[in-house]
């Protein structure tokens, strides 16, 4: 039994990530299996979770997920632990736009459907501000990850996502694409499995360091980030997490910096949260200043569907920063 109940509807719409043929299951080994005899890959099903990743084109493997190994993603009991005593202590992180442009992305797509049907990529935990919109009615989320995680539905590498074409009315990719080795095939997927009239919301760090160990390989300015999304039509974007945030993580990792002992770095990472924490604060002041844009710690991009390519020369005519 698969631990969320894969219905019907959603095997339909469920491929190869290989191959892009349909998949079933298979009744000798309960594993998934796809039916293409040429590619014939066999999946693997873990505590009811499918793990339909392209072996040959991520850098995880099926025995990463089988053995559960410390991918640095997975949610493990310690780290919730670890999360629970994090609570008491101030965050430096402070997302300024998410809640209401989630609100905004869910109105774009009612508009063109009833129920629409979405996917999140990087969904073993809920986003930030995501909770406005995950228990509207009518709404059918597809929460998957390269990790297990609470939301877990399927282990699902973006750079082949294991869907039909035109399958989604939207997707969210929050805080996922300085994760994975080619954010354009990435983006290429999304565009792929999204319907002609579908939507994307995305959320991506400028000014922050490494958070991923070595799963963190790339950081887009504003253009950077919007060229990523040339393929879809603009119809909003700025920043997301702005400068008194982006201070703050210069500030803790400039403290970090100086030690490699696990407990001295623990020691400044408290000391760095609880001195840096107030900073934050201005971003509230500052998120709709155009001179914040350069230096945001993040940005969002909410976008349409195109057949109509961004040409870089347009894309140069839409900075928006303080210079």
């Amino acid at each position: 039994m698969l631990k969320f109940k894969i219905i019907q509807e959603l095997f339909e719409i469920l491929r190869c990530p290989v191959c892009n043929n349909a998949i079933e299951i298979d009744s000798q080994s309960s594993n998934i299996k796809c039916i293409n005899h040429g590619c014939g890959t066999e999946f693997p099903v873990i505590n009811g979770i499918p793990c339909l990743i392209n072996e040959q084109n991520s850098v995880f493997t099926f025995e990463d997920f089988i053995h559960q190994r410390d991918l640095f993603f997975n949610i493990s009991e310690k780290r919730t632990f670890i999360r629970r005593i994090r609570q008491l202590i101030p965050d430096i992180n402070n997302n300024v736009k998410s809640k209401v442009n989630y609100r905004q992305f869910i109105n774009k797509l009612f508009v063109q459907t009833p129920s629409p049907r979405i996917l999140v990529l990087g969904g073993s935990i809920l986003g930030e501000g995501i909770s406005e919109i995950i228990s509207i009615p009518g709404v059918t989320f597809i929460e998957t990850d390269v990790s297990f995680g609470p939301r877990t539905m399927i282990i699902c590498d973006s750079h082949d996502i294991p869907f039909a074409d035109a399958s989604f009315d939207g997707v969210i990719v929050q805080a996922v694409l300085e994760h994975v080795v080619d954010p354009y095939r990435s983006v290429s997927e999304i565009y792929r499995v999204l319907n002609p009239e579908g939507w994307v919301y995305a959320e991506t760090p400028f000014i922050q360091q490494i958070h991923g160990r070595e799963y963190d390989f790339t950081r887009f300015t504003f253009l950077g980030h919007r060229r990523l999304f040339r393929h879809f039509k603009e119809e909003d974007s700025g920043l997301v997490c702005g400068p008194g945030m982006a201070l703050a993580w210069s500030y803790k990792y400039f403290l970090l910096s100086f030690f490699t002992s696990k407990v001295l770095r623990r020691l400044a990472n408290l000391f760095s949260d609880i001195t840096a924490f107030p900073l934050k604060y201005f971003d509230y002041v500052l998120k709709d200043k155009k001179s914040a844009l350069d230096a945001a710690s993040g940005y969002y991009f909410m976008g349409r569907k195109s057949e109509t390519v961004l040409s870089d020369r347009e894309l140069i005519r839409g900075y928006r920063g303080g210079f």
